[in-house]
């Protein structure tokens, strides 16, 4: 758990993902459309990815990836970020985190 909060507090975004999961592919790429660039760890190539992994599912992911931490904090899976992405309100959070500029 500490590991996961130590890594999701260095970057404005940061999201855990693994390299095969489709849906973590189109959240990195929503947020690569904005001008954002998040910290990205792909779970399945990090030889502490299971413990992660768990620490993620603990903080409520199911399932554990994509999880999204946005000015470090857990906003979601790639459900709650496309929900805020439609009504508008995720370019809100990237603002305020500093992930957006304009």
């Amino acid at each position: 758990m500490d590991r996961v909060a130590k890594l999701a507090s260095q970057k404005a975004v940061v999201i855990f993902s693994k390299s095969s999961c489709c849906m973590c592919h189109a959240i990195k790429r929503l947020f690569y459309e904005q001008g954002v660039s998040p910290a990205i760890y792909e779970l399945d190539e990090d030889s502490r990815g299971k413990e992660m992994e768990w620490a993620l599912m603990r903080l409520g992911c199911n399932p554990s990836v994509p999880a999204v931490f946005i000015g470090g904090k857990f906003v979601g899976t790639a459900n709650t970020v496309m929900t805020l992405q439609l009504n508008g309100s995720l370019k809100k959070l990237l603002k305020e985190a500093g992930a957006l500029w304009l």
